[in-house]
């Protein structure tokens, strides 16, 4: 179940949203009380109220904005219990103070915005001694392995115990506590209106990560990079588990990359089946790797990784083949007679993890590349890797070139109005792919249009690498036309904020 957080200064704004969340499907409310401005009238706030709720009155300390004196704030939440609150929410500092009565129960929380301490159940143990219905232990994630020890603690308490971490790197813990017995999580009513560090919001919970289908059986994979909260692909694979009913969910996982390969060992506590790899953890997948596939012992990075049921894991590289063959089928959509590769001069735009596997791709089916990177030191590596030519930024103009490949973020929302290859600098007649996906019609792509060349968009090979790694979690065919009409409506909302 998920509990949805509410804190607005005036009685009237509270009530509103209330209802607007009943209309939603919410099962349980937290009514933040210290947020009124106002002393609270709870019999207002608590008279015909659309859904069971969760009185809450929390001290700045605790990290809520309660303006009174603590004896106040302690009458609140004794006369909430006299009115029939569902929930109150009580620290175990005044857990005592505030005695049991009627059916209403008690929560009994701990919060800790600085880190998740070493002594998770020392402090469990505690709250525990509060005479709690539930007990909510709640800490902010300083490493991606803070999620297992919070769910750890979460599956083996014998007491019901809400617990999951805040922060970007606490979205496993919260997406996944369900998982391992929490009675419920907390999102927020919107994406405008986090409350806490890292919530999210309710029709996310529902729409995207689909919480309350989580349970035991419940297979879990996810995106591994740093940053992560710009991915498309927790929506995208999602969607798709949904569509062809796969019971699994996929989380976006923030990793810092010192801590790639100690999260990958660790998790598997937590039973991850899989994932996929982005920015700046795709060699390091590889290393982890017990089988890695050919195209990944060629690159030396992964973009995939899946387990099966003896713990083995595989690697592999989808945008590889997702590359080679979006290129290929936007050759012959302008001559059919016209897909090879080989001995087309090649121009790649960049020198990072996208870059390395198409340039390994096109440089193993004949065709003759040159790098251009911003930094000249990293396009020389590359060069040297594939075993072919570098030219500096400044001069990647001067290359004549059948494809032009963009693998740099130039051009990327919100910069929308820039180019990594000016017009006057494409040939007329040559094949411009942009691996950029967000917009999908980019400024370059644009610009090629003017000059007749033929397009491939990074939409395309965005879609067929994430089709790949569904069929490497699921070992059943990928719903790929689904797949591409579920990423286009989910980045329509960008294209409407474009600027004219």
């Amino acid at each position: 179940m998920i509990c949805v957080t509410i804190g607005r200064s005036r009685h009237k704004m509270v009530s509103a949203e209330h209802r607007a969340l009943a209309e939603k499907g919410a099962q349980l409310v937290e009514l933040r009380v210290d947020w009124i401005a106002r002393k609270p009238d709870l019999g207002r706030l608590l008279k015909d109220r659309p859904t069971p709720v969760v009185v809450t009155c929390r001290r700045p300390a605790d990290g809520g904005k309660w303006r009174g004196t603590d004896d106040e704030r302690m009458m609140i939440l004794r006369q909430a219990i006299v009115d029939g609150a569902e929930y109150v929410d009580l620290e175990a500092d005044i857990a005592t103070k505030v005695p049991r009565y009627g059916k209403t129960r008690r929560i009994v929380s701990h919060h800790d915005f600085e880190r998740t301490p070493d002594n998770l159940e020392e402090i469990h143990a505690e709250l525990c001694k509060c005479d709690p219905d539930v007990v909510k232990i709640v800490t902010m994630a300083n490493s991606p392995l803070d999620n297992v020890r919070m769910l750890r603690l979460v599956a083996s308490a014998e007491v019901p115990t809400v617990g999951f971490c805040m922060g970007d790197m606490g979205t496993v813990s919260r997406l996944l506590c369900g998982k391992y017995g929490s009675p419920f999580t907390y999102a927020s009513f919107s994406s405008e209106r986090m409350m806490a560090p890292g919530q999210v919001a309710f029709d996310e919970m529902q729409k995207i990560y689909r919480y309350d289908d989580i349970d035991a059986d419940t297979l879990v994979y996810g995106v591994l990079g740093d940053p992560i909260g710009h991915s498309y692909s927790p929506m995208l694979h999602n969607a798709t588990f949904r569509q062809e009913a796969v019971k699994a969910v996929y989380l976006p996982i923030r990793v810092p990359a010192e801590e790639i390969t100690k999260t990958l060992q660790q998790f598997s506590a937590i039973d991850i089946r899989g994932y996929s790899v982005t920015i700046p953890h795709k060699e390091a997948a590889a290393r982890f790797a017990n089988y890695p596939d050919e195209s990944v012992k060629q690159i030396g990075a992964a973009n995939t990784l899946y387990c099966d049921d003896r713990g083995r894991w595989f690697a592999a590289n989808t945008d590889y083949e997702a590359a080679l063959s979006t290129i290929r089928d936007a050759l012959q959509e302008r001559n059919a007679n016209d897909a090879k590769l080989d001995g087309k001069r090649v121009l790649l735009l960049g020198a990072g993890g996208v870059a390395r596997a198409i340039g390994f791709a096109l440089a193993r089916a004949g065709s003759i590349v040159t790098i251009a990177n911003r930094t000249k030191a990293r396009a020389r590596e590359l060069s040297e890797q594939l075993d072919c030519q570098f030219v500096t930024w400044e001069n990647r103009g001067s290359v004549a070139s059948d494809i032009l490949v963009n693998c740099t973020p130039i051009g990327m929302f919100p910069n929308m109005d820039e180019t990594p290859y000016p017009q006057h600098w494409i040939r007329d007649g040559m094949l411009v792919f942009d691996t950029i996906y967000n917009p999908e019609n980019t400024l370059l792509l644009k610009d090629a249009r003017v000059r007749d060349c033929a397009v491939a968009s990074g939409l395309e090979m965005f879609v067929r690498q994430a089709a790949a790694q569904f069929e490497c979690f699921t070992q059943r065919p990928a719903p790929i036309e689904f797949m591409r009409e579920t990423l286009r409506k989910g980045l329509s909302p960008v294209r409407v904020k474009r600027p004219d």
